[in-house]
C-alpha cells in the first residue's frame, strides 16, 4: 500500500503551498494508520543505513528499536537572541520520558526526503514552521532499561524562530526558552536530566553558534 503515500505526496507537492503541503502530510502520517490498510503500517516504515549513510533496507520503527537496528533520524533545534527552545518529553514515551532535549526529533519514513520530515515533524509536534539547516550529524548507540535500543544515524539541524508554539500534549510535557549559557553550563553540572541524543547533539549546536 505504500503506492498510495507515494501518489499522495507527488500529487499534493504539485498543487499545493508550502505551508497546505505541511498541513496536509502531517495530517496524513496521523491518521493514515485508523484506516487500516489490510494491517499494514504505513507510517512507521524507517530507513536503515550503514555508517555512512547509505540506505541497506527497511524495517517498522518497532523492529528498528527492538533489534538494535541502525537507522536514519533527525534533531532539530530551535534558537532566537541567544536562547534555545527546549521540550521536556511526555511521561508516556515509550523511552526518555519526563527528560528534557532539543525541540523535536524524529525519523524520515521510507519514501520521505530529510528536509520534509523535518518540516512535517516540526509542524506535529510544535505547530511552527520555520527554515532550517543541517550543520552536523553522528551516530550514536544506547540500550535502554525495557530492552529498547535506541542506533541511529541522527542529522543536526537548526532553525531559528520566536513566535507561537503549539506543543502536542502526547508527546510534550512542557517547553521553555533556555539561555545559551545557562544550557551550557547544565549541561555539564546536571547531565542526567537530558536525553542521551541531546548530550552529543546540544555541544554542536552551541559550538556552531558561537562560531
Amino acid at each position: 500500500m505504500m503506492w498510495i503515500y507515494a501518489t499522495f505526496r507527488s500529487r499534493w507537492k504539485k498543487s499545493l503551498s508550502d505551508d497546505c503541503a505541511i498541513e496536509a502530510t502531517a495530517f496524513l502520517y496521523k491518521h493514515i494508520n485508523e484506516f487500516n490498510l489490510q494491517g499494514e503500517d504505513i507510517v512507521d516504515e524507517l530507513i536503515c543505513v550503514d555508517v555512512f549513510d547509505r540506505e541497506v533496507g527497511r524495517a517498522t520503527k518497532e523492529e528498528c528499536h527492538r533489534k538494535d537496528i541502525l537507522h536514519r533520524a533527525f534533531s532539530v533545534f530551535i534558537v532566537h537572541d541567544e536562547k534555545m527552545l527546549v521540550q521536556r518529553r511526555a511521561k508516556g514515551k515509550y523511552h526518555s520520558g519526563g527528560l528534557w532535549t532539543n525541540a523535536c526529533c524524529s525519523h524520515p519514513r521510507a519514501g520521505d526526503e530529510l528536509d520534509d520530515a523535518v518540516q512535517r515533524r516540526l509542524y506535529e509536534e510544535l505547530g511552527i514552521r520555520c527554515e532550517c539547516e543541517e550543520i552536523a550529524s553522528f551516530v550514536y548507540h544506547h540500550k535502554f532499561q525495557n530492552a529498547l535500543y535506541e542506533y541511529e544515524y541522527d542529522h543536526v539541524f537548526i532553525g531559528r524562530y520566536f513566535g507561537e508554539i503549539k506543543p502536542d500534549p502526547e508527546e510534550i510535557m512542557e517547553t521553555k526558552w533556555i539561555d545559551l549559557s545557562e544550557l551550557a553550563n547544565s549541561l555539564r553540572s546536571n547531565p542526567d536530566i537530558y536525553t542521551v541524543w541531546f548530550k552529543t547533539a546540544a555541544p554542536m549546536v552551541l559550538k556552531k553558534l558561537q562560531n
